[in-house]
């Protein structure tokens, strides 16, 4: 990838460490780093685009539903259960990670099952105002279920989750996200799926899931263009484990939104005088505000980078890229999106004003009416705002 006539140099304090590099635009008003913890973040309005149904069970649920269906899990107690998920996903290798999706999706096959899991997932964001989750309907067909018949299980999920939060006083949007798996061969099945239901169901968009090696976004181009041409949302996994070239091939196919997009760092170089040079890749990413759909713990636990302190999300938005905070999967990561907040605070010395960009940025980037979006906006920005003034966070409503 040739090198593009754009730079930035980084703050001289920061020369030595790049993935810490902060913000410059967030800087200005020479604000503390913010040294606020899960609970302060908790209490704070947040977007979560990248949250993976089947990533995001009770362990509590799943040993219900596992002994109504016969399925033998690895553990016995939530607790163990919990901590064996956390363990299997820190294997430092994706195709590992993804191999715990075999218990979490055998267990949501049956068309109640899948309506709880969704309720339980809506109730289970914390401070978070707005969220999508995806899945893949093709994974949830062992029982007999039709693909049509498993969306409209999600959605009533959804429905539920959203009502018992406006009883609880904590009222969120939620949306789902049909995912096709880029190994198999269902995605236009899939896309035309997602437009059957975009007006029903909560469908917001698509995306293609699953290992990226061997798997290119290209192999799907009938589904981008068809959703294209209907004028549908989508965003594609692209960027994470695979090479520079998943994400060029991703972008080549019209990208909305990038799932994870860590490789963007490799069109990324850096000077002896401290600047950086984007590449021409990296170039057109940032210059038209694609949002990329950062997983800050899961890319650890995947080998994406070795240790959160080296993620080079720090770099990206300091540089002006449209950088997201997600959980990814909540159950695998043992995490939730007040938790990913901390850390990344806490691990590049970011201000409130700098984590409140990250929230903004989700907001402007959800697959959302316009109109819906502002006001989400709007509250987000007073919220944030008033917090980075008085270093409190508040309470929700």
């Amino acid at each position: 990838m040739g090198s593009h006539a754009q730079s930035a140099t980084t703050p001289d304090c920061d020369r030595q460490h790049s993935s810490r590099v902060l913000p410059v635009t967030l800087r200005r008003g020479n604000y503390a780093w913010c040294m606020a913890d899960e609970a302060f973040f908790r209490n704070l309005p947040k977007v979560s685009l990248h949250d993976h149904l089947d990533g995001g069970l009770r362990p509590a649920t799943m040993l219900e539903i596992a002994d109504e269906v016969g399925h033998t899990l690895p553990a016995s107690t939530p607790d163990a259960l919990a901590t064996w998920f956390t363990d299997a996903a820190n294997s430092g290798s994706l195709e590992r990670y993804l191999t715990t999706f075999a218990h979490t999706t055998a267990l949501m096959q049956r068309a109640e099952d899948l309506r709880r899991v969704s309720a339980e997932w809506v109730l289970d964001q914390d401070g978070v105002v707005a969220a999508e989750t995806r899945w893949a309907p093709e994974q949830h067909q062992t029982m007999g279920l039709s693909l049509d018949e498993t969306v409209e299980a999600v959605a009533q999920g959804l429905h539920d989750g959203m009502a018992q939060a406006k009883a609880a006083g904590t009222p969120i949007i939620a949306r789902q996200i049909l995912c096709a798996m880029r190994h198999a061969d269902r995605s236009l099945e899939i896309a035309r799926l997602a437009l059957r239901h975009r007006d029903t169901d909560l469908v917001c968009g698509f995306d293609i899931a699953g290992g990226e090696v061997g798997n290119p976004a290209s192999k799907h181009k009938a589904a981008f263009d068809l959703l294209r041409h209907e004028a549908f949302y989508y965003t594609i996994h692209a960027g994470e484990e695979g090479p520079l070239s998943s994400l060029l091939d991703a972008i080549d196919c019209g990208a909305m939104r990038i799932g994870h997009g860590v490789r963007t760092a490799d069109d990324i170089s850096r000077r002896t005088d401290g600047s950086f040079v984007l590449g021409r890749l990296a170039s057109f990413i940032r210059n038209n505000r694609i949002p990329l759909e950062i997983c800050p713990t899961s890319n650890v636990q995947t080998g994406a980078v070795t240790e959160l302190a080296a993620h080079p999300l720090g770099v990206l938005a300091w540089l002006g890229f449209t950088v997201t905070i997600n959980c990814d999967n909540k159950l695998m990561g043992g995490t939730t999106l007040s938790r990913e907040y901390a850390l990344v605070a806490s691990t590049f010395q970011l201000s409130t004003t700098d984590m409140a960009q990250f929230a903004l940025a989700g907001a402007s980037a959800l697959f959302l009416d316009h109109d819906e979006r502002e006001a989400l906006l709007r509250d987000i920005t007073s919220a944030w705002m008033a917090a980075s003034f008085t270093g409190q966070s508040g309470q929700q409503h």
